[in-house]
């Protein structure tokens, strides 16, 4: 086992997660994110809008297998490329399971993913931790020989913050703050490989990551965190004013392990392999939970925070 180090210190659609702000009392200039979602089954998944000039990227972790279900996710992501041409990838690490020699790069991620790569879509990752560090030099993983890195979207007011959570040195949590301090963008967007909060009964929330990270999450606007580790797919209700998922199935799933009744899963699903495509559009971000078969799984729209009225005058 890795040792970790940790700095201490429409019609049926509904609003979902409306508490905001920081639990203890620090001032707050932004109001919640919120999410708009189908309540029911019935109710028919929110389109991406597939709109000319928005972003549009994917996000998914614990996918370098090189197993046939991987393959098959795969090739959903290729059929959505075609007609939702999105230009990036966020990924939440476990990049790499068992060996990683030359050949493993290219059956666990450059053949499965050939025709995003032949289209020019860039993949940025995060590292877990079944990943060696020396990952960060591998070119096509775009992490400028760096354990963690920020970097803004080609489209939209967005910046997303990768970060090495396996080992946060506070180094890194000083580093984080100052850049989410000097970042202007609307959208802060954060990815990494263990979940602040998850509702699996394998691994489930870090706590001690949590303690780390979440107030100068809250502090400094960021609107949603993408996590990995558990092998499933989560979207956690709004903790403190910010999104959470879970997009730990892209070639590890650990079926049966979301944790039933768990009070802060607003969809689950861990039947099956899924990735998230996800469409940035002004203060709107447009999200699609996909399966291994192409069935959209959960769907929904993330209102980004927003500053709160008078909060500049205090």
């Amino acid at each position: 086992m890795q040792r970790r180090l940790f700095l201490l210190f429409t019609p049926g659609l509904l609003a979902l997660g409306l508490a905001a702000g920081c639990a203890t009392g620090d001032s707050t200039t932004s109001g919640p994110a919120t999410v708009v979602a189908p309540q029911a089954t019935s109710d028919p998944p929110v389109e991406l809008p597939n709109r000319d000039g928005s972003l549009k990227f994917l996000v998914f972790g614990d996918f370098g297998t090189a197993s046939k279900q991987q393959y098959e996710l795969a090739g959903q992501m290729a059929k959505l490329h075609q007609r939702f041409p999105f230009e990036l990838v966020l990924l939440a690490g476990d990049n790499l399971y068992g060996s990683d020699r030359p050949q493993d790069f290219v059956a666990k991620f450059e053949t499965p993913y050939k025709p995003l790569l032949d289209a020019n879509v860039k993949f940025y990752a995060s590292l877990g931790n079944h990943d060696d560090r020396n990952q960060r030099f591998y070119k096509l993983f775009n992490m400028d020989e760096k354990l963690y890195y920020s970097f803004k979207a080609p489209k939209q007011n967005v910046r997303f913050f990768a970060l090495e959570s396996t080992y946060p040195e506070p180094e890194q949590i000083q580093w984080a703050e100052a850049e989410l301090k000097k970042s202007g963008e609307d959208w802060k967007i954060m990815y990494f490989h263990h979940p602040l909060y998850s509702s699996g009964g394998r691994h489930g929330s870090d706590l001690r990551l949590r303690e780390a990270l979440e107030p100068m999450f809250i502090q400094h606007n960021v609107s949603v965190v993408f996590a990995g580790h558990d092998h499933f797919y989560e979207r956690v209700k709004p903790q403190k004013g910010i999104a959470h998922f879970v997009i730990g199935s892209a070639g590890q799933l650990r079926r049966g392990d979301l944790v039933n009744g768990s009070p802060i899963t607003a969809k689950g699903f861990d039947t099956d392999y899924a990735f998230l495509a996800a469409e940035i559009i002004d203060d709107q971000l447009y999200f699609n939970a996909i399966s291994r078969t192409g069935e959209i799984v959960d769907s929904g729209i993330i209102l980004r925070r927003q500053p709160l009225e008078g909060a500049a005058a205090r």
